[in-house]
């Protein structure tokens, strides 16, 4: 199940849902047709994670609402835009809104596929950035408050001595923190214990 690749198709044209679906089953892809996006946005929070083929021009909500409900709800789907000939200036703004690609009926089966294997690599990029942090910040709780003080002011490319004045204590006592941090977090350079900070969000704030 967990390499089950899901497609939704948003098109209100039963013979796009129908023949672009027959592609993309054959080509060995999950599929879920949707007849508009009022019906897609109505029952996203229950539709299985997947990559998303939009119609620009739809009765109702058209992709580009779509593509911006989604956003405003916080569904991470990756969205490849499905576009007529004279709707490019549109599909150019979705583009910018985050849309993977566009494709300009009728496309061809390759083009297709590359864009929604493109939506696919963005879904597993996303997914490996949410597992860093999520160990990151893991591995970030081992840590006192003093020592979590310490590797923020050294995300932040502080010195020893500036870290030291910020939290009134001594250049001593910030390496021993220094130290003692790299240890529970398991590194042996000052990189690694930075890939882990900025994992977790600190000093990105500067």
């Amino acid at each position: 199940m967990a390499d089950r690749k899901l497609i939704h198709i948003v098109d209100d044209e039963e013979s796009i849902r129908k023949s672009t679906g027959f592609l993309l089953r054959t080509s060995g892809y999950s599929v879920e047709t949707w007849a508009s996006g009022t019906a897609f946005i109505k029952e996203v929070r229950q539709a299985e994670h997947g990559c998303v083929l939009l119609d620009i021009r739809m009765p109702g909500m058209d992709g580009l609402e779509v593509q911006q409900a989604l956003a405003d709800m916080g569904v991470t789907m990756p969205v490849v835009i499905m576009t007529g000939h004279g709707d490019i200036p549109i599909a150019v703004r979705a583009m910018k809104a985050g849309a993977v690609d566009l494709l300009e009926k009728p496309f061809e089966k390759s083009a297709l596929l590359r864009a929604i294997e493109e939506g696919f690599a963005r879904m597993a990029a996303a997914d490996s950035a949410s597992s860093s942090a999520r160990d990151a910040e893991v591995r970030l709780a081992a840590l006192t408050p003093r020592e979590q003080d310490v590797l923020t002011g050294l995300a932040k490319g502080l010195p020893n001595k500036t870290i030291a004045y910020d939290l009134g204590i001594s250049p001593r006592t910030v390496e021993v923190h220094r130290a003692n941090l790299m240890v529970k977090l398991e590194v042996r350079s000052l990189s690694d214990a930075l890939r882990i900070a900025f994992a977790a969000g600190l000093g990105l704030d500067s």
